[in-house]
């Protein structure tokens, strides 16, 4: 695969066989972020646990001191009062089988999180093929599905990312973007890697944090030294 000349530069920087402090990481992965654009800069971890079996299963959501850097656009299934508090925690869309029809009628997507109080999982659960391959379904566990809905939308607002293995046992997270500088995508990497740690399976023997890297959108991973995390 052809890498541009400005990826090859960033990639002299890096030494491959290194595992690097995440402070030294951070700093580094913001230094060969060149595009012309603020990159996103993601958190990439690698765990000892086999996702197909469901007492290994890692998820949880967590706020982001720093937040991540982008703008989230919310959408809230509730009714009532429920729904006027979402509004007033400044939701950007609120609503009920309405939005189902205009996600499946008009194949609408203008959101980044979906939040439903758990009296509209009914409604909400009409959605479940278009929604949950998007990763946009409202879960308990990462709190897109709660009472407290205004809370839910402050949150997200205020940085909240939704942390899930994939098929081969890896996070992908985001922890902010290249303009935040090392110390605060290190309080953000901090406050994620804490979580995931504490998420811990019992089922899970032997080394939990596998691997670790952080990389910007356009730029080379960088390995983290993960035995640092004592998992």
């Amino acid at each position: 695969m052809f890498k541009g000349k400005k990826y090859q530069d960033s990639a002299k920087l890096v030494d491959t066989s290194k595992l690097y402090d995440a402070s030294e990481a951070l700093a580094l992965v913001c230094q060969t972020s060149k595009a012309k654009f603020d990159e996103t800069i993601e958190l990439h971890i690698r765990l000892g646990v086999d996702s197909r079996y469901a007492d290994q299963q890692v998820r949880g959501a967590v706020v982001l001191p720093n937040g991540t850097g982008k703008k989230v656009k919310t959408l809230v299934f509730a009714k009532g009062d429920k729904a006027e508090a979402a509004k007033a925690a400044g939701a950007d869309y609120v609503g009920a089988e309405d939005m189902v029809a205009k996600i499946t009628g008009e194949n609408w997507f203008d959101f980044d999180v979906v939040i439903a109080s758990p009296d509209m999982m009914g409604v909400i659960g009409r959605l479940g093929k278009v929604l949950g391959p998007k990763g946009l379904m409202p879960n308990p566990k990462a709190g897109t599905v709660t009472p407290d809905v205004a809370r839910a939308v402050t949150e997200a607002k205020a940085g909240k990312v939704e942390y899930r293995l994939d098929k081969t046992n890896i996070i992908h997270c985001p922890i902010g973007k290249a303009s935040f500088g090392a110390e605060k995508l290190q309080a953000n990497f901090d406050a994620l890697m804490g979580a995931v740690i504490k998420a811990r399976p019992a089922a899970c023997k032997g080394q939990y944090v596998k691997s670790c890297v952080v990389a910007s959108t356009m730029g080379p991973g960088v390995k983290v030294n993960a035995a640092k995390f004592g998992a």
